[in-house]
């Protein structure tokens, strides 16, 4: 299974490595946005935007990994329609052709006979790439292919990703903007009991060299397989952010003796949260980030103890990767409404884990796939704890 763990990052450093190509050439990044229409668009945003490159993306993901492994290509799901319409009004389906050649014919006519940014980017999807990753080369896990499915974001915060704000500061390590907040995610889950098993998160934009203005990037991976759990941070010495330990989990201070902004947890959320939620969770450092992946990849990283939502603005295709990598590191990713009401009803024996087998039931177009009790990702039990206990004592 460390075979299939590879492809997946593999894949999602194809597809970072198309992102930025994209994203490099700004005469190129103009033809390429397309608003989303109909019941494509996330209800979260006034404009939503389908991006070529977020196609590209997601259709590399499926044909390099259903060509590896055969059979599991019609279980590889994404956020995009790979269909794109020029300004001929001709409708496209964007696909990765036999050869370079035919993919480079194919992109032209989305490109309006661009043949010269059609074959770089061919050139880049039909180009190998390098990774050495020898904790990745250990991975030993025995699972059937035939119980796999997979959930693929190809570029998470499209927004980010076309405005382009690349001189951004970090604060305390997290971006409330920029580049740095989009990322790739490639989850893959159980068909049978919906629950995560592998993740990649792969963040295209991480440092920028000040001579050459090209982006490097950074990925991320876990695995969390019955009693097998492997993540890559656990094997990045130095850099590495280990398992919270008890006491490392332990908050002694009482929540009524603290003042907002006096407490050792952390939490990123989203700038349109409920403000009710916003001020229960001034007490603790609090910070504010754009983009689904990358709040998670804050928690899983450690840099914040939770990442919380409340709304129904999320999608299987943005949590199922990081979930698993918080699996791998001992935390999780819970339903935030059903969390919030067993605690309420005393009951705190099972916590109420996010699936990706499931629809709404209901529901139409994307809303089929939305987390709509919102959610919380954490990576210690005892800081979701915690933080629960101040949420349930607001009045939502």
């Amino acid at each position: 299974m460390s075979e299939f763990l590879s492809a997946l990052v593999y894949a999602s450093e194809k597809s970072a490595n198309i992102a930025r190509a994209c994203k490099q050439e700004e005469t190129l990044f103009q033809l390429l946005v397309q608003e989303k229409k109909g019941n494509e668009k996330n209800k979260k945003f006034v404009s939503d935007f389908k991006t070529l490159a977020d196609v590209l993306v997601q259709e590399v993901i499926k044909h390099d990994i259903g060509k590896k492994f055969p059979g599991l290509e019609d279980y590889i799901f994404g956020e995009e329609s790979n269909q794109f319409t020029n300004s001929l009004g001709e409708k496209i389906k964007v696909k990765v052709c036999a050869t370079e050649r035919e993919t480079a014919e194919l992109l032209s006519k989305v490109l309006e006979d661009n043949m010269t940014a059609a074959k770089q980017l061919a050139r880049i999807v039909h180009h190998d790439v390098s990774i050495k990753d020898p904790a990745l080369e250990k991975v030993k896990a025995d699972i059937p292919q035939d119980t796999l499915a997979v959930w693929v974001d190809p570029i998470d915060s499209t927004f980010q990703y076309i405005k382009g704000y690349a001189d951004e500061k970090p604060k305390d390590g997290i971006y409330s903007k920029g580049l740095q907040c989009v990322t790739i995610l490639i989850g893959v889950y159980n068909r049978s009991s919906g629950l995560p098993i592998m993740g990649v998160i792969n963040q295209p934009f991480v440092t920028r060299d000040p001579d050459s203005l090209r982006w490097r990037g950074q990925y991320f991976w876990g695995l969390s397989y019955k009693d097998i759990n492997i993540c890559s941070l656990q094997n990045q010495d130095a850099n590495a952010t280990p398992q919270p330990t008890d006491d490392q989990c332990e908050d002694s201070r009482e929540d009524e003796d603290l003042q907002p902004g006096d407490h050792k947890l952390s939490a990123v959320i989203s700038t349109s949260e409920n403000e009710s939620i916003k001020t229960a969770l001034s007490m603790l450092r609090l910070y504010y980030a754009a983009g689904a992946g990358y709040k998670s990849l804050c928690a899983v990283q450690g840099f914040v103890s939770v990442y919380l939502l409340s709304e129904d603005t999320t999608f299987k295709w943005d949590c199922c990767a990081p979930h698993a990598i918080l699996r791998s590191l001992g935390g999780g990713m819970v339903d935030f409404r059903e969390c919030l009401k067993r605690r309420k009803d005393g009951n705190l024996d099972e916590l109420p884990e996010l699936i990706y087998n499931a629809p709404v039931n209901g529901a139409t177009g994307v809303d089929r796939w939305a987390n709509t009790g919102g959610l919380v990702a954490y990576r210690c039990p005892k800081h979701l704890d915690t933080i629960m206990s101040i949420i349930s004592k607001v009045n939502l």
